[in-house]
């Protein structure tokens, strides 16, 4: 398959849809049930979806693990069935990779529809790019939807921005709550009506670059964008031409040091001198607050090393493995505002269409 131009836009999402939950990595599902249900019920819940449980999305994480063509079946059923208006990851993991044989691209191609998730699911927003079809890099099920003590008012508004209107989602809103990457044991029944500890709020941060830039969002979480480099989904170098790189790291929290290596690597390929700014989410993993800025260093040191000392950079921001999180559309336009350290989604990112089940009349 031939990387395409623009992308397919999938229908908005509506209160009535039925979605499917998939599971493309770790088993999560199994290992701690109650916590699936709760993201599962907040689905239904709150933003009104009738929610479908792909067929091998709750067994055991061990078999999940043996039967990588198992949950890649399960993807393919979830784009292939006319009845479900979106996809959801149920959670992330480390091994999604090896999905990639098992895949259909154009199947995914002739079925555009709401692909949610992050972190490991990088994975399968580049397949989908690959294939034509913009997806969502944001929250799963069991990460973000089960949020203890109920999903951040910012990720809400995010989700219903986004994925549920058809007009563009505008600028990403300052974040008034706080922050939080603090982890609590999911096998404990108290723990998923505890509030997590939020820190105090952070304004993102410009290193370098000055006006506006625009450019189409492209990226993920950095540790699976290593495993992709080179890939038959990692997109070939002109396709990087005025992107915006968005870009975040795990709660394994690599140290600036891994990440300067990291980048080194997009630097070599020529991407570097090829995009038009970079975006960096709060980095997960525990880190203190008073390190954040240690990446964003790292950052702009290769940046100046690769010749883009001017290029747009901007950390701190509400996306990837923090709290509350952002939902980023892949492939729409987007805009760096130096100016105000601002990341707006200046083009809509799903198209009003026809609901789910609905002809013409």
């Amino acid at each position: 398959m031939n990387w395409p131009g623009r992308l397919e836009k999938p229908r908005m999402l509506s209160r009535g849809d039925r979605v499917g939950v998939v599971t493309p990595s770790w088993g999560g599902p199994a290992c701690y049930p109650d916590r699936f249900e709760a993201g599962m019920r907040y689905l239904a819940e709150e933003f009104g979806l009738d929610v479908a449980v792909m067929p091998n999305a709750c067994k055991p994480a061990g078999w999940l693990h043996r039967n990588p063509q198992a949950r890649a079946d399960d993807i393919m059923l979830a784009f292939a069935d006319p009845e479900l208006a979106g996809v959801i990851a149920s959670i992330g993991g480390d091994d999604a990779i090896r999905l990639i044989p098992h895949l259909d691209l154009a199947l995914i191609a002739e079925n555009p529809k709401v692909f949610l998730g992050y972190s490991d699911a990088t994975v399968l927003h580049f397949a989908c790019l690959k294939a034509g079809v913009t997806s969502f890099y944001g929250p799963t099920v069991m990460a973000g939807f089960a949020e203890s003590g109920d999903m951040h008012e910012f990720s809400k508004q995010a989700i219903r921005r986004v994925l549920f209107s058809p007009d563009p989602p505008g600028k990403l809103p300052e974040n008034f709550e706080g922050w939080t990457d603090e982890r609590l044991d999911w096998a404990a029944p108290a723990n998923q009506t505890r509030k997590r500890h939020l820190q105090a709020p952070v304004a993102p941060k410009v290193w370098q670059g000055t006006g506006i830039v625009r450019g189409r969002l492209i990226g993920g979480c950095a540790e699976v964008l290593e495993m992709l480099k080179g890939t038959e989904i990692w997109p070939p170098l002109d396709y990087w031409n005025g992107a915006i790189l968005f870009y975040e790291t795990s709660e394994e929290a690599p140290s600036p040091a891994v990440v300067t290596r990291w980048m080194r690597n997009f630097g070599t390929q020529g991407i570097l001198q090829r995009i038009a700014g970079v975006v960096v989410g709060r980095p997960g993993g525990g880190i203190p607050a008073a390190r954040h800025n240690d990446y964003g260093a790292a950052i702009a040191k290769v940046l100046a090393e690769y010749g883009a000392g001017r290029m747009p950079l901007i950390t701190g921001l509400d996306f990837g493995h923090t709290d509350p999180m952002a939902v980023l559309p892949y492939g729409v336009e987007a805009e760096i505002d130096c100016g105000d350290a601002s990341l707006s989604i200046v083009e809509t990112a799903v198209t009003a269409g026809t609901k789910t089940g609905e002809g013409p009349a």
